[in-house]
């Protein structure tokens, strides 16, 4: 079968679902942070601190991100994070871009809340200039404490206009979703709309999966495609239109295939499943390249392509009437 073309790929209109502003810290990026701002990393050039961007699991992942964060310490930094990313986002085909960020990641090294929004909220009002319109979704760190989260609930809600839901990531082991039911439940009375990670391959993966539909209420789950593993939860996904945001090139990090095969079954029993590129500064390739990589190693057609992009689409937080313009223009792209 022959490759999708990648003209055709950054054609389509997409929503990007799952992508963590933090993880789109390119080295280039970072080094003029540091230097903008007097912070000592112990690297000096490009190649250096990409050298630094190594590991082999979720943890050893961790381990480095959030140290690279390091570099972020005014308005002005947020908002050139996230306009670089934007940037790349266009070129991608991404017409609609929900945002993660990690406030606690900032807030417990002493830079205000609302550095962080201001931030990157002024870029989030520059993207229709690149043609994307953007929302952020504050997500809680789950090794933290449900009191963190909490708090940062409470710290968000005079931003309430400037975020669209909430979610939650980071290290899973021992931080199951039922910790954070309460938090949740407060944010979906203020108005936030529910996501919640469900990483590849944890302890008590589908466990938590049942749990974030049953009991949390999520809308959509991020990973997640341990839900292969009971059939009557596919089903019960399949029926409630949740959403799944699958990112190959990170799952590569952390898995064999990808997850290729998962993410497959799940696109061709009909579930809402998305690609996004999750870190992308980190695992190599933004959405297009998730997409390519993924179309390649299990042999996606044409119409496989565009389903995920209409389901990016139809799965997104944004207005109705944005959502079908864009599915026009995807079946004017499609029928070219």
């Amino acid at each position: 079968m022959p490759r999708i073309d990648r003209e055709f790929l950054d054609a389509l209109p997409k929503a990007e679902l799952h992508l963590h502003i933090e993880g789109t810290l390119e080295p280039e990026l970072k080094l003029e942070l540091a230097r903008r701002n007097g912070v000592e990393i112990g690297q000096s050039t490009v190649e250096e601190v990409q050298a630094t961007y190594a590991f082999t699991d979720l943890t050893s992942f961790l381990s480095v991100y959030y140290p690279a964060m390091e570099v972020l310490v005014t308005e002005q930094d947020f908002h050139d994070l996230a306009l670089a990313y934007l940037r790349r986002a266009a070129a991608d085909g991404v017409v609609r871009a929900e945002i993660f960020f990690d406030p606690q990641a900032h807030t417990s090294r002493g830079v205000p809340f609302s550095t962080v929004i201001d931030g990157l909220w002024s870029a989030v009002q520059e993207a229709p200039s690149l043609g994307v319109d953007a929302a952020l979704i504050m997500c809680f760190l789950r090794d933290h404490s449900a009191d963190s989260a909490r708090e940062t609930l409470e710290a968000s809600l005079p931003y309430r206009d400037r975020i669209v839901g909430v979610g939650l990531d980071s290290d899973e082991r021992g931080n199951p979703p039922e910790k954070f039911a309460e938090v949740f439940s407060a944010a979906k009375e203020a108005g936030y709309r529910l996501t919640m990670h469900c990483d590849i391959d944890q302890e008590q993966s589908i466990t938590n999966i049942a749990t974030a539909l049953h009991t949390i209420g999520v809308e959509r789950i991020d990973h997640g495609t341990n839900i292969l593993e009971d059939p009557a939860l596919v089903a019960e996904a399949s029926r409630r239109g949740s959403g799944f945001t699958c990112c190959p090139l990170s799952n590569s990090f952390v898995s064999e295939q990808m997850k290729g095969d998962e993410i497959a079954t799940l696109l061709h029993q009909g579930l809402a499943v998305s690609i996004a590129s999750d870190d992308p500064a980190y695992f190599g390739g933004y959405v297009s390249d998730n997409i390519a990589a993924l179309a390649e190693a299990q042999q996606l057609t044409r119409e496989d392509v565009v389903q995920l992009a209409r389901n990016s689409l139809r799965s997104s937080w944004a207005a109705e009437a944005h959502i079908q313009e864009w599915l026009r223009r995807l079946e004017d792209v499609a029928a070219q």
